[in-house]
């Protein structure tokens, strides 16, 4: 059984979000962006304050996220 990619909210490289399906590098450079200037993610949900993530791209990539 291959592993499912699971990528860790408040820790993750762009090089990780740039991984999960419909996210570029452009992207998932903005939510480390985000990150940084915000602080840490407190739930999955919170990725939706980054621009550019919406209700479909949210449902597309939420079952790989994770907050540690």
């Amino acid at each position: 059984v291959k592993e499912k990619l699971l990528v860790k909210l408040n820790s993750a490289s762009a090089e990780d979000f740039a991984r999960l399906p419909g996210i570029g590098p452009g992207l998932a450079k903005r939510i480390v962006d985000y990150r940084d200037k915000n602080g840490s993610f407190v739930t999955i949900e919170d990725i939706n304050k980054v621009s550019g993530i919406g209700e479909k791209k949210y449902e597309a990539i939420k079952d790989f996220l994770v907050v540690e």
